[in-house]
């Protein structure tokens, strides 16, 4: 009688990652993961550049809108 050790590393099943999943990369229509991705990603690149703008002009954002 010899038991097997349960195995813990390669040979484990392998977890269902977002980046694994070809559909999860493709653009598509409604809420999916590529499209949350995409606004996810402008909407750092947005607030970035408004936090450069802020520093450079020394005015605030509702200054350039012309709230103030």
């Amino acid at each position: 009688m010899s038991a097997k050790a349960p195995s813990t590393d390669s040979q484990s099943s392998p977890k269902a990652s977002p980046e694994a999943d070809p559909a999860a990369s493709q653009p598509g229509f409604g809420w999916t993961q590529y499209a949350e991705q995409t606004n996810g990603r402008f909407a750092m690149i947005g607030f970035v550049a408004l936090l450069l703008l802020e520093l450079f002009t020394h005015q605030d954002f509702f200054t350039w809108i012309g709230l103030r």
